[in-house]
């Protein structure tokens, strides 16, 4: 039987894919035929060939997220390199005019591996984002914590080793200390602290998460390197950190200018002991106060309202270590 000719009922007709819409108008800008479309790639063109905008295309290439640090000017790169802040790249302005400074910021890095790279004065600007950064950058590493439980485990460690020891002072000596931070969040005052604490024998400094400073370059050039040998280690809680210390044998003694007793007087420093310290004008917070085994002051001329924390860590760990010496002569 012969099929008749024409559409076949319900397909759209022959034609229907000629009855589908384009769909919206596309804009003046996106049509190649249009004179809009041509001004938008001249305009285009413009805007790459802008050398700010060039310049900042390239730094974006070497952005730092927040987890790393950057130092510059000469001097504090310098410092940083010789005192040993873990870093991995050197920025140099490029047709800098070097110095005694600049020569010998090139001459460590290069001992030490540092990847080092040349930037025009845009580009180091974007980078540092400033324009005082003297011809010079260093990317620091981020610092890597520890964990209070590793810190307590080390510190356990070297006292049960030091327990078999002919000498008194050895195994005093021995004994774990830690000094832990409450709301101190200028990182040069951590830096010192950090010195402090490596110098009278500490086995490491705690912090807490909020409200802190961190272990930025600035804290590490202040601790003159202590922050490569000296453990430091980050807690989420101050106080739940302080009790968990305490179940394993710590005694904690935090410093306040109203403590009823005097730094090296409370009679915990031959002990396992942590020393807390509070802001230089809040001082200790309430829940870290009453976690504390003893509370001990300072003797300070009226004139003075209170010590820089700094100041006052060294002064407390010295109490504790000579009262440490004292305790091996007994």
């Amino acid at each position: 039987m012969a099929l008749k000719k024409g559409p076949t009922k319900g397909s759209g007709g022959k034609h229907r894919n000629a009855l589908r819409g384009k769909g919206p108008t596309p804009k003046a800008e996106d049509r190649v035929y249009h004179k809009a479309y041509a001004a938008k790639k001249a305009a285009d063109r413009r805007k790459m060939a802008d050398p700010r905008l060039a310049a900042r295309r390239r730094a974006d290439k070497f952005s730092t997220g927040n987890t790393t640090d950057l130092v510059f000017g000469r001097n504090s790169v310098l410092e940083a390199l010789r005192v040993g802040v873990p870093s991995n790249t050197l920025y140099v302005m490029s047709r800098i005019e070097h110095d005694d400074r600049t020569r010998e910021i090139v001459k460590i890095a290069s001992a030490h591996g540092l990847r080092m790279m040349e930037a025009d004065r845009l580009e180091m600007d974007r980078i540092a984002r400033s324009s005082n950064h003297q011809g010079v950058i260093l990317k620091v590493e981020p610092y890597q914590y520890s964990s209070l439980a590793e810190l307590a485990d080390r510190a356990d460690k070297k006292s049960r080793a030091m327990e078999a020891a002919n000498s008194a002072a050895a195994r005093i000596s021995a004994r774990p200390l830690f000094i832990a931070l409450d709301g101190v969040t200028d990182p040069q005052n951590l830096g010192a602290v950090i010195r402090s604490a490596a110098a009278f024998g500490a086995n490491g400094v705690i912090l807490p998460e909020r409200r802190s400073a961190s272990v930025t370059a600035a804290a590490w050039k202040v601790s003159a390197g202590a922050a490569a040998h000296l453990p430091v280690c980050r807690v989420v809680n101050l106080t739940k950190a302080i009790e968990a210390l305490k179940a394993r044998g710590y005694y904690v003694v935090g410093l306040d200018g109203g403590g009823d007793k005097l730094v090296g007087e409370t009679g915990f420093e031959t002990d396992p002991l942590v020393v807390v310290l509070g802001s230089e004008g809040k001082g200790l917070s309430r829940l870290v106060r009453e976690a504390c085994d003893a509370i001990a002051g300072i003797p300070i001329s009226s004139q003075v309202e209170s010590l820089n924390a700094s100041v006052a860590a060294g002064i407390s760990l010295y109490a504790v270590a000579n009262e440490r010496r004292k305790a091996a002569d007994r």
